[in-house]
């Protein structure tokens, strides 16, 4: 099994040092909850776009990202729309739909042994207060690394299930995701333990 979604190309944006492009994904996830107003999140979408140019990714590269947002985002805007309102459902849509492409671009260009490193270095202030820098470190480098993962999933799942002619049924593509997910974990799981991840001391 592997997790490695990386994706070498000799871009400006895959020069940027791991600790860099995370914190910026921070300060972006924390701007767009701060200014969530739809010129604001236009200009991000923009930019975002922009960067994924700069880092010279293919569209069929973000294909798979973008149905799995489509088949969470699509439902959110149609229940936000008819309880709050159609501009207020956009405004929350497009925030959502700015991180989930951010997090896929960190993790398409960003090796994860570099990801797992800086944010190792930037948890270990807090080992005096009983954290373990290395497991909350490996806990947050999976969760970036996992939206795009499930994203394609989704698709190789949806693409066996239209051969079937089963691509109408949404239990059809929903449980398939949901068992094999839970086999990663799994499967995952046992990987850590065999490196003896839990014996590790705190930092």
């Amino acid at each position: 099994m592997s997790l490695g979604l990386y994706l070498h190309r000799d871009s400006p944006v895959h020069a940027v040092p791991a600790a860099a492009k995370m914190l910026g994904l921070l300060l972006m996830g924390t701007g767009l909850l701060l200014f969530p107003s739809l010129p604001v999140v236009s200009v991000a979408l923009g930019a975002t776009l922009g960067l994924y140019a700069l880092a010279r990714l293919r569209p069929r590269e973000v294909a798979p990202v973008l149905r799995l947002s489509a088949f969470v985002l699509v439902p959110l805007f149609l229940v936000h729309g008819l309880l709050s309102g159609w501009v207020p459902a956009l405004e929350v849509v497009l925030r959502l739909a700015v991180l989930l492409l951010l997090a896929t671009l960190v993790s398409l260009s960003t090796r994860a042994s570099d990801m797992l490193e800086a944010l190792e270095r930037a948890l270990r202030p807090l080992a005096r207060f009983g954290v373990r820098p290395a497991r909350l470190g490996l806990l947050l480098s999976l969760t970036l690394r996992f939206i795009p993962l499930l994203a394609t999933w989704l698709h190789e799942i949806q693409e066996a299930q239209r051969v079937r002619g089963l691509e109408r049924e949404p239990l059809a593509v929903l449980v398939p995701l949901l068992v094999k997910t839970l086999r990663t974990a799994d499967t995952l799981a046992e990987a850590i333990d065999a490196r003896c991840f839990d014996s590790e001391e705190p930092s």
